[in-house]
This record gives C-alpha cells, structure tokens and sequence, in this order.
C-alpha cells in the first residue's frame, strides 16, 4: 500500500510558501482562500490574488480529488487504468503580473494512484515551471534555467536535459508554430525512481519556483512601461488562453473528471486580447519575442 497522506501534506505546505513568497513580493496583495469539496470525493482549497501592487491575477491551487473510474482523457493513452479507482493531487499556480516586463509563469506539481484489487497500484508524479515572457531579459532567462539546473542535478546528470527538452515539445502551440515561452522543466509519469526519491524530486521542483521566480519580480516590478508595451502583453496572454484551452491535458483532465471549473480555469488572465493578423515592427522590442519563441539550448550559459 502506497501512503498519500505525506504526499498531499506537503503539497499543502507547498501552497502555504509559495503563497507567502508571492504575497512578500507584491508587497500589498494577499490570496483569498476559496475551500470547495467535490461530490464525488475530494476537494480543495483555491487562493487568488487579484490587483495587487505587481500581480494583476495569480491563482495558486491545492487539490485532492478522486473517484470510481477515470475520465476518458486518462484513459486514451493508458487503456490499463480503465476501471480502477484512482486518487489525484497537486498544486497548480498561474501569475499574471501587471508590468509587462515581468513574465507570466506557471509551475504545477502532482501525484496520481490509480488501483484495483488484486492488481498492483500504477502511480506516479508529474510537474514541472515554465515561464512566458513578453519582453524578453536574457539575464532573468538565464536565471530561471539555472534554477532548474541546480535542482535537478542531485537526482542525476541527465534530468535537467530530458525534462527541459519535455517543457520544450509540450508547452509548444502547433497551430501558431512556437514555444508559448522560453521553457523551465515538465516532467509526467515520473515513477523510475522509488516512491521517496520521485516526492524528494517534486518538492524541489515546487520549491525551485520560488528560488526561479521571486528574484525576477523584484528585480523587474519597478520598471517602468508604455500603453503600447501593456497592449502588446494583452496581445500575448491571448496565446496563453490559447495553449491552455486547446492543448493542456491538465485543463481537460479536470473538466472531464468534474473537478471544479472556477479552480480549473483559475489560470487564464484577467484581461487578454487579440488582432487579426498582427505583425511586430521589423526591428521593435515586440519583434525581438519571435527570436525566443523556439527551443533553445542554454547550457552554454549556464555555471554546470
């Protein structure tokens, strides 16, 4: 028998310190706690920031949900899990913050069991941070990638490469041919390891976002920006909307299991829109995003 309840105990305290480094870095914001249960088993507590000093909106969500049989995106590429009961859990986060030049960026960690009598549990995690900027700083890139570096290195040589290039290829917009930002790590089906090692590796991928992130808002909340450079964020955070709603196997997971959808959709911004046909300036600041929006590797710039 695989014991949830250190796995779901941590992701609590996760939510509680990264709520807290936000809300530190905003300066006047606070999250408003949202206690919700589902009827088929489980629930949550969603915590929303909105209109602070810095962040405009940003969720950060803690979850427990479990039931009799899974929804069919479970399902369509592990046929085996039909049947089972399952359990889920996780701490899923989106912040959108005012100044354009600070980026979006989104982290999500998580453990699934599925289980059947007579049969051996299937589990494994899941995770991983990207970040989306809109005017690129190469220094705040560079920084963001060293982080994740740093915490993957105890957990083997290889890690940082694999799931870099797995952030890479999953947060990747088909129908628009870009990366919908400069990466960070993304990890699914994580049970290679033992069960201690897989939850050693996901709290240092939660706390690794804080160490990731924090720094880049407070380097950056203070500069200053044009109407024209808010316009172009808006512009961008439609790609956001975009990637979440048509690709994110997170987003249908949760609406095929009916999980609860204010929770699910915490994610999209509070304000985005979109121009038919836009093209960046030759040369502007706008333009310089396309050069970003592919992978690239990083490690030559990177302390190994």
């Amino acid at each position: 028998m695989i014991d949830i309840n250190p796995v779901t105990q941590l992701l609590q305290q996760l939510q509680d310190n990264i709520c807290q480094a936000l809300e530190n870095a905003d300066g006047t914001g606070k999250f408003v706690e949202d206690n919700w249960q589902r009827e088929e088993g489980g629930g949550g507590r969603t915590r929303v920031l909105t209109d602070g000093t810095v962040i405009e909106q940003g969720g950060v969500n803690y979850s427990y949900v479990s039931g009799s049989q899974l929804p069919p995106s479970a399902t369509a590429h592990r046929p085996e899990l039909a049947g089972r009961s399952w359990q889920a859990c996780g701490v899923s986060l989106v912040i959108h913050p005012k100044n354009p030049n600070i980026p979006t960026s989104h982290a999500n960690v998580r453990f699934f069991i599925a289980e059947k009598d007579g049969d051996a549990p299937v589990w494994w995690f899941g995770g991983g941070f990207d970040l989306t900027p809109f005017y690129p700083i190469e220094e705040d890139i560079i920084h963001w990638h060293q982080t994740a570096y740093d915490l993957c290195k105890p957990f083997g040589d290889k890690v940082y490469a694999e799931h870099k290039k797995w952030c890479d290829d999953y947060f990747y917009l088909k129908h628009r041919k870009e990366t919908r930002g400069v990466g960070g790590l993304f990890f699914d089906d994580l049970n290679q390891w033992d069960f201690a090692t897989c939850k050693d590796y996901i709290q240092a991928v939660g706390n690794g976002f804080i160490d990731a992130y924090v720094p880049i808002i407070n380097k950056r909340k203070s500069m200053t920006y044009t109407e024209q450079q808010r316009q172009f964020q808006l512009y961008r955070r439609g790609r956001y909307v975009e990637f979440n709603l048509v690709f994110d196997r997170g987003t249908l997971f949760g609406l095929q299991s009916g999980g609860r959808t204010e929770s699910i959709l915490m994610s999209m911004p509070p304000l985005a829109r979109w121009q038919y046909n836009y093209q960046p300036e030759a040369d502007s600041a706008e333009a310089k995003l396309n050069e970003y929006l592919k992978p690239i590797d990083w490690t030559n710039k990177l302390e190994l």
